[in-house]
């Protein structure tokens, strides 16, 4: 620790110049050691401070004990903008403990830089744009600095550039250019020097912007068109050109559009191609009176409005023989009787038909070609007139005629001209252009013949059971008419009777013959009805039989169907109960065919019919005695259902096939005991009364009046305690000392100071029947309240009755003070008869 001078040529001034490399040696010194040392330096020389605080030095070993202070380039060192000057505090120790600390203080010099651009043009080539036209003048303004903040010179190169530069840097146009005659790019190099001469150059290019400012121009030289109409869209008529002589040195981007409103033409717009839009018709309005179409063109540099140019086109539309001969209907429609003569007028063809086409030689037709089915009853008197006659009457029942109501006649209407244009509306055929028109004439048949039914009469066999809206049979009748005419049918007579006006409806036009009620074979066996068909001018009839089908439909029929008795405990079995018996019919069954049984109410089956089959009468019979000592018996009346069928006679099988009916009948049986006979107690129920009171909002008066009346009886009651409590206190004054108080007092003043506290005891137990469950009641006063679940029931102790007066030996019940005395005592009171419960709950 002891300072010792070992840093041999410290402290020391050097010198550096700025923007040093790193590595440069600033300083070299050495360090000294004692000779008695053998191991050398301990702690080698280091910067340990520096003032201001820089990493711009650092110290390096030249040899054993010397060393140079050398510059890092972390940071560069800088004479503008840095310190000037920099003081290193450089420690050394060697191996015995000694050390030194010294002072290098280093200055910077300043040297000449070079000058240095700013902004864009430190980093990049400039681009600098100019358009066409600009004025004279700045184009873009250059900025440089000299380190040293001397004034710096610009120079521009080549020097036969239209550009030149200011002192301040500034850029200068010296012409206005033309895009179309000057060049279109300039490369500058841009030179900065410092008054010593040092300078920096940098590159500019400036590229010249063409604008639109030339007006485009047509070079189509043709303005008039021919085309034939009905050209297809998109078929070109004129390719348009133009030229821009902006674009001179590149293809031209014009657009061209049509200025006039025109809808048969339309132009591509960056082409120019000039092509059918839609329909061209020269036979119709306008281009049937006008047919030159003035198309206005124009041509622009720009689609959102340049420089433009306008040519007007004209274009003559030509006629072609596109339209064929056309009549208006196209469909005609006649009749004629099957008895029309031959050489009748029909039609006229000509007075409907016409040619459209503007040009004469494009719009005269002739009628030709009449066929189609039963052409050779008709003919044309001309090809030029088209009127259509008669040849041959036809009659529609002769087998050897087709039996066709409707003949179909086809004409065509040709063109004469040879057609040069096809359109969807004609036919090409052999060169010659023709319309087809369809003829349908109706013969109208005359009604010669009757209708005739297929068979001489009807009969059907229904069901009685039928149901209603079925269909029971059909009648069919035919017409030799050609064509067959409509038959309709209906019903003139008969199908009703005494209940109903008509039982049978028949379809109009299939002859169904169906019902409209219910058939009943006891009432009417037979129907006989008329039917008649008509063709709407003549009729002919038929007779319907129809015959009703017995079908076992009726129930029985019993009397009495219901019947309440009494009968006797101990009626002996086999009795005709109250000499009991039914009779029973059926409209349409056998009396042999009756069955009874009973389904319900016959419990322990004490009860049976005899006889149970085969007779219209049966008596109710007691098949079994009656038991209720054992138990075996527990209803004393008995409700009896009787069902009794039909279906005796059959078979098993026919039965399940067989239409069966049930009549019923109902008894109603009541057991009377004997008059020594315990009848049991019937069990007790218990009525629940549920009362809800409903509040009416029109009543507000109801609790305004029971409020105020509580309110008075309140204040009553307690008027009358006040007074009861003045009352005592005046008759019974203080009692005095030991034998000094009348008895008669005494007895009157304990009873009207007695406090006497009854404690219900609740000594038994019960459920409620209603709701099952489980209350206690007091045997004697009969209090109840509902039992708790996790309550046993209480003991019956002794009531205890508790009063403050005294007696003769002075000793008291409670611990209530007596009038007169300081001390009180207690003494227990025997259990009285009226207090004493009972030794047994009932």
């Amino acid at each position: 620790g002891r300072r010792t001078q070992l840093l041999k040529g410290l402290p020391a001034t050097s010198t550096v110049e700025e923007n040093a490399a790193a590595g440069v040696s600033v300083y070299t010194f050495n360090v000294t050691v004692s000779p008695m040392s053998s191991e050398g330096v301990a702690i080698l020389p280091t910067i340990v401070n520096s003032n201001p605080l820089t990493e711009a030095f650092d110290i390096e070993a030249k040899g054993d004990l010397e060393f140079s202070i050398v510059t890092t380039g972390n940071p560069v060192l800088d004479y503008e903008t840095m310190p000037k000057s920099f003081d290193l505090q450089i420690f050394v120790e060697d191996k015995f403990g000694r050390t030194d600390l010294s002072i290098l203080v280093v200055q910077i010099k300043d040297q000449n830089e070079h000058p240095v651009f700013q902004g864009n043009m430190a980093i990049q080539t400039v681009m600098v744009y100019v358009l066409e036209g600009t004025r004279m003048g700045c184009i873009y303004k250059t900025d440089a600095a000299d380190p040293e903040k001397a004034e710096l010179k610009y120079s521009l190169l080549p020097e036969s550039v239209p550009f030149s530069v200011s002192k301040s840097g500034a850029i200068l146009s010296r012409k206005v250019f033309d895009y179309e005659k000057d060049p279109h790019c300039y490369f500058l190099n841009i030179t900065v020097t410092d008054p010593d001469g040092l300078n920096s150059t940098k590159t500019m290019n400036i590229n010249i912007i063409n604008i639109n400012d030339e007006r485009p121009y047509f070079t189509t030289e043709r303005r008039i068109y021919r085309i034939p109409e009905e050209q297809s869209p998109g078929t070109v008529v004129a390719n348009i050109t133009a030229k821009d002589p902006d674009d001179e040195d590149s293809p031209s981007r014009l657009f061209y559009s049509i200025q006039s409103s025109d809808r048969y033409f339309s132009i591509n717009p960056l082409t120019g191609v000039l092509q059918v839009a839609g329909r061209i018709d020269r036979d119709a309005h306008p281009l049937r009176l006008h047919p030159n179409v003035s198309v206005i063109l124009r041509v622009e540099d720009s689609p959102n409005g340049g420089h433009n140019s306008e040519m007007e086109i004209t274009i003559i539309i030509e006629d072609i023989n596109d339209n064929p001969p056309e009549c208006n209907p196209s469909i005609f429609r006649r009749e004629a009787n099957e008895n029309t003569t031959a050489g009748t007028f029909l039609l006229d063809l000509r007075n409907y038909c016409k040619d459209i086409d503007v040009d004469p030689s494009n719009n005269q037709f002739r009628f030709t070609g009449l066929s189609g089915f039963g052409s050779n009853n008709f003919a044309l008197e001309s090809t030029v007139s088209g009127r259509l006659l008669v040849t041959e009457s036809v009659d529609l029942e002769n087998p050897a005629n087709p039996g066709a109501e409707v003949y179909s006649l086809t004409v065509r209407v040709q063109d004469i001209a040879s057609p040069n244009y096809t359109s969807k509306y004609s036919f090409y055929f052999f060169f010659v252009f023709f319309y087809i028109i369809y003829i349908y004439i109706r013969i109208k048949p005359v009604n010669d013949f009757f209708p005739i039914f297929s068979a001489l009469s009807y009969e059907f066999n229904v069901p009685e059971i039928t149901k209603v809206g079925s269909s029971i049979g059909r009648v069919n009748a035919r017409d030799d008419d050609w064509p067959p005419s409509v038959i309709t049918y209906s019903i003139v007579a008969g199908g009703g009777t005494r209940y109903y006006t008509n039982i049978f409806w028949i379809s109009p036009t299939k002859g169904d013959v169906k019902i409209l009620a219910r058939l009943d074979y006891e009432t009417t066996q037979k129907h006989i009805l008329t039917v008649q068909a008509s063709d709407q001018e003549k009729t002919a009839t038929v007779s319907v039989t129809v015959s009703v089908l017995e079908v076992n439909d009726e129930e029985p029929v019993c009397s009495p169907n219901f019947y309440s008795f009494q009968i006797p405990v101990n009626l002996p079995v086999g009795t005709n109960i109250n000499g009991f018996r039914i009779e029973c019919q059926d409209r349409d069954s056998d009396p042999r065919s009756f069955r009874y049984f009973i389904d319900e109410g016959n419990m322990n089956n004490h009860f049976t019919f005899s006889p149970s089959a085969g007779s219209n009468t049966s008596q109710l019979i007691l098949a079994s005695r009656f038991d209720y000592d054992s138990g075996l018996d527990t209803n004393w009346i008995y409700r009896l259902r009787v069902y009794i069928t039909d279906d005796n006679l059959l078979s098993a099988r026919d039965k399940a096939t067989h239409l069966v009916k049930t009549g019923t009948v109902t008894l109603s049986i009541r057991v009377i005991p004997n008059p020594t006979t315990v009848v049991a107690t019937t069990p007790g129920f218990t009525v629940v009364t549920k009362r809800e009171n409903l509040y009416s909002e029109s009543a507000w008066y109801v609790p305004f009046v029971i409020t105020l009346g509580s309110l008075l009886l309140l204040g009553l009651l307690g008027y009358l305690g006040f007074l009861l409590v003045m009352w005592v206190r005046t008759r019974c004054p203080p009692a005095g000392k030991g034998d000094s108080v009348p008895l008669i007092h005494f007895t009157f003043c304990l009873s009207s100071q007695t406090m006497t506290k009854l404690n219900t005891v609740f000594d038994g137990e019960a459920r409620d029947p209603v709701t099952g469950k489980m209350y206690e009641f007091n045997t004697r006063s009969g209090a109840r309240r509902w039992k708790k679940n996790n309550e046993l029931l209480q003991p019956a102790p002794a009531m205890q009755v508790k009063f403050s007066a005294t007696d003769d030996s002075g000793q008291g019940m409670d611990r209530a003070e007596a009038p007169g005395k300081k001390e009180s005592s207690e003494k227990r009171k025997e259990p009285t008869a009226a207090t004493r419960p009972s030794d047994k709950p009932s």
